[in-house]
């Protein structure tokens, strides 16, 4: 039962983000550099890989997924996974837990 639940939930996150970024978006303009990004990457993959990192609490994790907001502003989607990457190991390594 409880797997029945926790697949429902998922699809309605699912779906709630999908909805949710129609309608912010609906009357939007958005530069073109921000629709390849957006269909490169759609946002409710992005959601399910970036929300454990906010929940965690860890100083590491915080601070690879700030790198990756500033890398994510300036640089390609190739090169802002190898910095988020990169800073997610480098972070946890040296940072105490």
């Amino acid at each position: 039962m409880i797997s029945i639940l926790t697949i429902v939930l998922m699809a309605l996150t699912t779906y709630s983000t999908r909805v949710a970024g129609y309608l912010l978006l609906n009357n939007a303009v958005i530069s073109p550099r921000t629709a390849k990004v957006m269909e490169a990457a759609p946002g409710c993959v992005l959601i399910a890989v970036l929300a454990p990192s906010f929940a965690s609490g860890k100083v590491a994790d915080l601070a690879a997924l700030a790198v990756t907001a500033l890398a994510a502003s300036r640089c390609s989607l190739l090169m802002t996974v190898v910095i988020g990457v990169a800073s997610g190991g480098l972070f946890r390594l040296f940072l105490p837990m």
